[in-house]
């Protein structure tokens, strides 16, 4: 595996990264914890040190995972996730670009990925629905 500069970021990542969006059975079409686990060891022994997550797919089991997936390999991994995306269901102030938003989904992200440190956080698109347009 290659490893490039991260744009200005200073991180070095893997030319390929490893989307976990799929890794939870939460939405009903995703990969088991085992095919999950087994993805993710097959992208670590290949080189792979750039993992991406986000607060809320598979209403955050994704997340569970890959902290458990990584364990002490962690240190050594890019972890991203994202936020923005809204965290209780009809609740409009539970998701967006404000800082007690951000703030929030960092820190369930860290809990939940039990980690102390996130390298990158990403800025989802908010969804808006024909429900929410005015």
């Amino acid at each position: 595996m290659k490893f490039k500069l991260l744009g200005k970021s200073g991180l070095r990542v893997s030319e390929l990264a490893l989307g976990a969006m799929t890794f939870g059975q939460d939405w009903g079409w995703e990969a088991d914890p085992a095919e999950a686990r087994r993805m993710f060891d097959i992208y670590i022994d290949y080189g792979g040190n750039f993992i991406d997550a986000a607060n809320q797919y598979t209403n955050g089991a994704l997340e569970v995972m890959v902290g458990e997936f990584a364990g002490d390999r962690g240190k050594r991994l890019v972890l991203a996730t994202k936020h923005t995306l809204t965290t209780r269901v009809g609740d409009p102030k539970s998701g967006g670009n404000h800082h007690k938003s951000m703030a929030r989904s960092v820190e369930s992200s860290l809990k939940r990925m039990n980690t102390d440190y996130i390298n990158l956080l990403w800025t989802t698109r908010s969804q808006l629905t024909r429900h929410s347009i005015i």
